[in-house]
């Protein structure tokens, strides 16, 4: 919320709770993957930010599991969340959400 800000958004206390609770969502589906560490990035176009969460765990394989559906339902059920998805790649398991600020 510290950059959102740094960035002039001044979200809703129901969005703040929101980015809260999904970052918290995403770096715990990344940490579950096992990798070394987790890195999370934070990017703003258009009143919406992405949140991505990077497992770093390059023995995964690709595709979704059930694991990773149950996340993303999770996710999506915080209502400015407009989006949201995970792909596997040789640096890991990326999973993010895009919400309306």
């Amino acid at each position: 919320m510290e950059q959102l800000g740094k960035w002039k958004y001044r979200p809703a206390p129901d969005t703040v709770t929101a980015v809260e609770a999904v970052t918290t969502l995403l770096i715990g589906a990344a940490v579950a993957d096992g990798g070394t560490k987790v890195s999370v990035h934070l990017s703003d176009q258009d009143g919406q930010a992405c949140i991505l969460a990077l497992s770093h765990h390059t023995r995964l394989t690709t595709g979704a599991d059930d694991a990773g559906k149950d996340v993303l339902h999770q996710i999506t059920a915080h209502q400015p969340v407009t989006g949201c998805g995970t792909d596997t790649g040789p640096d890991g398991r990326r999973i993010w959400a895009v919400i309306t600020l």
